[in-house]
């Protein structure tokens, strides 16, 4: 699906800007490296858990990570 390879490709692009390996955000989204590469790769779908956690961890919303925005802002 396309919409899991853009948010792949956002979710590498934040990790990137934030200058994490992959092996530490595995670590953080609790999974293995495997999976977390299969998540950049747009190859299997997000949990609504490790959306959260990568929204909170990279200070964006939900939104952004699945490309239903440009705009990087969390609202609260």
């Amino acid at each position: 699906m396309e919409i899991l390879k853009n948010a792949g490709e956002r979710i590498k692009a934040l990790r990137e800007e934030r200058g994490v390996t992959q092996k530490r955000m595995a670590e953080i989204l609790d999974c293995t490296p495997s999976h977390y590469q299969k998540i950049e790769y747009g190859k299997v779908n997000i949990s609504v858990t490790a959306l959260y956690v990568l929204a909170e961890y990279f200070c964006v919303s939900t939104d952004y990570i699945l490309g239903r925005t440009d705009n990087r802002e969390v609202s609260r």
